[in-house]
């Protein structure tokens, strides 16, 4: 059984998760932390719960989902994966990170493996499957354990609402269409963990989400 670890991190009340199984395998997803004491609350949190650190997973690559990328890679020597459609987003952030206030922000390492529109990563004895829902960023997976009935969101469905499509490479009916086929097609009873604000059910959302 997975157990899901919420941390909210930087400027943007961003949502870094862990996720861990029996094993204490554990999943990093969007870590991020911008400065040491972030960085030590998620470390030590890993630490005391004697967890192994397996896979670095990127839902999109927008820069409060990445900052903390080159600390995990520094520390447990992983890379992040993620679909090579975001390329464009993570290579754009050091051009615009400093004008934003982030003098700060480290340079993530690139994926030695990337990960397909469909398929699944694995970690301990427990299974995600991707789901390919570009809209709020050109390339945006979620991550679906059916489970334990868990979605890790990213940034496309949120508790009454969806992420935001006014910035590259997003578009407003793409999204609302791959919410529409791909997510809210899931059991209702799946809990998502959406990456930025509280968790929500599928649902609730298809009952109250205002954009649908």
């Amino acid at each position: 059984m997975i157990t899901v670890k919420t941390f909210t991190f930087n400027a943007y009340s961003e949502n870094t998760y862990l996720l861990f199984d029996e094993t204490r395998e554990c999943v990093i997803i969007d870590p991020g932390m911008y400065d040491a004491s972030e960085q030590n609350e998620i470390s030590s949190f890993i630490k005391s719960n004697e967890l192994t650190p397996v896979l670095l997973l990127n839902t999109h690559c927008h820069l409060d989902h990445v900052f903390g990328n080159k600390f995990i890679f520094d520390t447990y020597g992983l890379k992040p994966q993620f679909n090579e459609g975001e390329l464009p987003i993570i290579s754009a952030i050091p051009g615009y990170a400093p004008s934003m206030g982030f003098t700060r922000y480290e340079l993530s390492p690139l994926p030695d493996v990337f990960l397909p529109q469909s398929g699944t990563v694995s970690f301990g004895n427990s299974t995600l499957d991707l789901i390919f829902a570009p809209g709020h960023s050109p390339a945006h997976l979620c991550f679906y354990n059916k489970e334990d009935h868990i979605l890790m969101g990213g940034d496309v469905l949120f508790y009454g609402s969806i992420g935001r499509t006014d910035l590259p490479g997003g578009n407003h009916q793409q999204l609302i269409e791959n919410i529409s086929t791909k997510l809210f097609v899931l059991p209702e009873e799946t809990k998502v963990y959406p990456g930025h604000g509280p968790a929500t059910t599928i649902e609730f959302e298809k009952k109250h989400n205002p954009f649908f």
